[in-house]
């Protein structure tokens, strides 16, 4: 009886921590089933249709991938534009973060003062950050044509030259890469001293030691930074639509850009959403190559 009782028990204290699991679970369950996963499949079904704002469309079948590599010249252009984009500021961004990491990881006076000021950049808002640089690369006042002057150089048109507008843009995603930074410097923070004492008892300098201490054994946070930063670089969109709303001549025309313009400027909905696919297609493909290349690359202490 005493055994009976227990199981009883035991299985009624189950059942309320099931129902308590539940029922603190649920907003969450409820905004990813509402928000998440429903407007993941909504968008899958709205890539095959002409949907319109309205919601008025039909099934079309593959007439929007059609649509876009056959007649849309500038599905092509804004996705070449992204690759272009991508190549500059993935490598630039994982060299910068790295060095600066490097430098932020040594013991220096005011060190405290230099991590905030690297990371600050990146929380804050994207919109004021953007329009700052955008007086910053002002042809005729802004700050960088100004300094070029004070020594004979006349500056470029940063923005309006399609030549290096993209280049513009770049630069100043670089300014917000404060995240990566602060990624970057606990991985070398978490390399063991032993091996940079050892290294130096062996004679190695500065040089040696960070060539073949400090970068392979932040290979595993490279590589982290790297898939986070493709992701990112694929979605550029605020910068170049702020800075120069695609321009000069469609050459800082974004695929994320032409994703927002035929979704809500021009109502195509469906088209929007086939783009959305392929983006994600082509992120995932790209993800799939760095993660099978990475067992030659990275290197874990273990």
């Amino acid at each position: 009886m005493n055994n009976q009782k227990k199981v009883k028990q035991y299985s009624t204290m189950k059942r309320r921590e099931a129902r308590n699991f539940y029922i603190y679970t649920a907003p969450w369950l409820i905004g990813f089933l509402v928000l998440t996963l429903y407007p993941i499949l909504y968008s899958f079904y709205l890539m095959f249709t002409n949907m319109n704002l309205t919601g008025v469309g039909e099934f079309v079948g593959l007439e929007n991938w059609k649509y876009a590599f056959t007649d849309d010249n500038l599905f092509r252009k804004a996705f070449l534009n992204t690759l272009k984009y991508v190549v500059m500021f993935v490598p630039s961004s994982i060299i910068v973060a790295f060095f600066i990491a490097l430098l932020l990881s040594k013991k220096v006076k005011g060190l405290g003062f230099f991590r905030t000021a690297f990371y600050i950049p990146y929380i804050t808002s994207g919109v004021a950050v953007t329009i700052l640089w955008g007086w910053i690369f002002q042809k005729d006042y802004g700050i960088i044509n100004y300094v070029l002057s004070l020594v004979g150089l006349k500056g470029p048109n940063w923005l309006g030259d399609k030549n290096i507008a993209m280049v513009s843009i770049v630069i100043l995603a670089l300014w917000t890469i404060g995240n990566n930074i602060i990624i970057m410097l606990a991985g070398i923070q978490d390399i063991p001293q032993s091996y940079y004492e050892s290294a130096q008892i062996d004679g190695a300098g500065s040089i040696r030691q960070t060539c073949f201490i400090t970068l392979p054994l932040c290979t595993p946070t490279i590589y982290f930074n790297l898939i986070v930063t493709v992701i990112a670089a694929f979605q550029v969109f605020q910068q170049p639509l702020i800075l120069t709303n695609g321009g000069p001549l469609n050459s800082t025309y974004t695929a994320a850009i032409h994703l927002y313009n035929n979704g809500f400027l021009y109502g195509k909905m469906g088209y929007a959403s086939m783009m959305a696919w392929g983006m994600f297609a082509v992120i995932m493909l790209i993800t799939i190559v760095v993660v099978s290349t990475s067992k030659h690359w990275v290197f874990y202490d273990d």
